[in-house]
């Protein structure tokens, strides 16, 4: 057994224990089907899906539709959350709509983009591997439990509260960061579309504000998310602001911004022109 497949073996159970404490946290006040959480079962929805998915991934040694397997999820467990939710009010039909339309945008997005490229290089080292590309199946499942942790929370809320103006704002919020997502997505899109622009990068439209405008849109519309949650959040529930927090940290921190970063550097770095788009373009907060 390699280093790398005795890390993924103890990752694995670490992984899941965070997503049992988020479970039970999120369970206290939580609707309940046949004396088990609602929000208990959602989060263990998100773990199976992935480990099913797994089986016919590691068989077939593909991860081609490892993204929209992420995104399905999202989906399922949500409508999932709603319609075994004994009250369905405003708040949980509008978060169920915010969770939708995200995931079924960005996992058409990925399963094109991963399609039209043929393979996703990061997991090259990690699909011979048993342990290791179920680990990373695993922590999908973490993935969509703490990012949707705020919205899952609210819909299976015991306490309920009528549409105001912080579901006004979060709503505002949640269209800003998925214009701004969507918009760079695009633009970046038919940038490597054109062959003139082959060994280039862009510098162009919202990326000449930011050197990761989707990554920051990714980020404002999950907190417009949680900003809608906020006002049915009780105790323990509280920890659904993980949310947002978890999104930040995951795309600034560990495998957004500083591995996009790092394999710019490795094919761009020293080029007069780059070293000058990174002193003048903020990392990720676009300039006005």
């Amino acid at each position: 057994m390699t280093k790398a497949e005795k890390t993924a073996l103890i990752a694995i159970p670490i992984v899941i224990l965070l997503g049992a404490g988020v479970a039970w946290a999120g369970s206290q006040g939580s609707a309940t089907v046949g004396g088990w959480s609602l929000f208990a079962l959602c989060v263990t929805a998100a773990f199976v899906v992935q480990w099913l998915a797994f089986i016919p991934a590691y068989l077939r040694q593909t991860e081609k539709f490892f993204d929209l397997t992420g995104s399905l999820t999202y989906i399922s467990v949500t409508l999932l959350a709603v319609l075994l939710s004994p009250v369905r009010d405003g708040r949980s039909l509008l978060l169920l709509a915010m969770v939708l339309i995200w995931a079924a945008r960005l996992g058409t997005f990925l399963y094109r983009r991963i399609h039209g490229e043929g393979k996703d290089g990061r997991f090259d080292d990690i699909k011979p591997s048993f342990l290791r590309f179920l680990n990373v199946w695993t922590i999908q499942g973490l993935w969509v439990t703490f990012t949707a942790a705020a919205a899952l929370i609210a819909i299976t809320s015991t306490h309920r509260a009528p549409l105001d103006w912080l579901a006004g704002l979060g709503t505002l919020i949640w269209v800003t960061g998925l214009a701004i997502e969507v918009t760079a997505d695009t633009q970046k899109s038919r940038f490597k579309a054109n062959p003139a622009n082959k060994g280039k990068f862009i510098t162009t439209g919202l990326w000449a504000r930011s050197r990761h405008p989707n990554y920051f849109g990714e980020i404002v519309l999950w907190l417009g998310v949680a900003v809608v949650a906020v006002p049915v959040l009780q105790g323990w529930q509280w920890v659904a602001l993980i949310s947002p927090v978890f999104v930040t940290l995951l795309l600034t921190r560990v495998s957004g911004v500083p591995m996009l970063e790092r394999r710019a550097d490795e094919r761009w770095g020293g080029q007069p022109d780059y070293e000058q788009y990174k002193k003048e373009t903020p990392v990720l907060i676009p300039r006005l």
